[in-house]
């Protein structure tokens, strides 16, 4: 888990930098990180109504949130 990546993720989803957010999306080697960024972008450009949206959004931050205050440091093998 690279930190860096969550705290950009972070940033560009409160800031609304949707764009920044895909390029990570696909630059990040977190493969998890990157589902959860796609699931978001995938319901903001294609969700029907403002609660899905919103809910994908709420999520994304919530799961952002949870990651980055974890303390111990995940490895991946």
């Amino acid at each position: 888990m690279n930190m860096v990546d969550y705290d950009k993720a972070m940033y560009f989803t409160l800031w609304g930098q949707w764009d920044d957010l895909l390029v990570l999306m696909v630059r990040t080697d977190d493969d998890f990180l990157s589902k959860k960024i796609e699931t978001f972008l995938h319901a903001y450009h294609y969700g029907y109504d403002e609660t899905t949206i919103v809910g994908s959004h709420q999520n994304l931050i919530h799961y952002l949130e949870h990651a980055i205050t974890q303390d111990t440091p995940v490895y991946y093998v």
